[in-house]
């Protein structure tokens, strides 16, 4: 039976440029590192061999957490699916003051797809969204709600 969420994991090139911007741009922590290496026949990854750095990044009070990856043998092709396309993926982040989030990760040269779109809702609610990309182009979103 399924109980919940754990994770979300990114394969990343640059797993110290990376792994600043989740913990010094985003505020995450490093909660865990790891290593591994895969035996000639393989393992969970279907690589044989496989020899993998692992970061974990959340919160020290627990939930989500953001596994990033860098495949060190052998190492990952270039390349990004586009925001459309299918196996494309984000990760979301709720906000308090997306405007702020916004300057501050601009000011940072944070690529974002549009700057933040708020709304008033129906029911006197305020609410925002807006899409960028970390430093290696993986797409995350910035959801702010008043209620």
């Amino acid at each position: 039976m399924i109980k919940g969420f754990f994770h979300s994991g990114l394969v990343v090139k640059d797993m110290d440029k990376m792994v600043a911007f989740y913990r010094d741009s985003m505020g995450l922590t490093v909660l865990r590192e790891a290593t591994s290496k895969a035996p000639p026949e393989g393992d969970h990854t279907g690589i044989p061999g496989a020899e993998r750095k692992l970061v974990f990044l959340g919160y020290p009070e627990g939930g989500h957490q953001i596994e990033l990856v860098t495949y060190i043998n052998p190492p990952s092709p270039e390349g990004h699916l586009d925001k459309h396309q299918r196996g494309a993926s984000h990760i979301c982040f709720y906000v308090s003051d997306m405007q702020a989030v916004y300057e501050k990760l601009s000011a940072e040269g944070i690529h974002f797809v549009t700057p933040p779109i708020t709304r008033d809702n129906a029911d006197g609610s305020h609410g925002g969204i807006c899409y960028f990309q970390d430093p290696e182009g993986n797409y995350l979103e910035l959801i702010e709600s008043s209620d």
